[in-house]
């Protein structure tokens, strides 16, 4: 028996949890930025919100930095600190921009 996963499967799976309303908003939220991460169509599905601020305010669903998703931006960035296979200096950039977001 293989122990590799079946990405369809995985994908699967991650969608079924984002939209399960007995998974906590960070598990979504991270579920969300994984299925980015492995390059899942999210078409259709939005980012859940996880109270990621700047200036005082809670980002929400339209917020803008630079011109993209302020969720996806915060979430690629979080999701660059959690990932082993980043190099230190990426993380230490991730790092200062999700502090001058104050978004961590």
């Amino acid at each position: 028996m293989s122990s590799e996963k079946n990405q369809g499967n995985v994908i699967g799976g991650l969608k079924a949890a984002i939209n399960n309303p007995n998974v906590s908003e960070e598990a979504k939220q991270r579920d969300f930025q994984r299925l980015q991460e492995m390059g899942a169509d999210v078409e259709g599905y939005s980012a859940p919100s996880g109270g990621q601020q700047e200036g005082g305010h809670a980002y929400g669903q339209g917020d803008q930095i630079d011109g993209k998703d302020a969720s996806r931006v915060i979430g690629g960035y979080k999701a660059t600190l959690s990932n082993p296979r980043t190099s230190e200096a990426a993380k230490e950039h991730a790092e200062e921009v999700l502090e001058e977001l104050d978004a961590k």
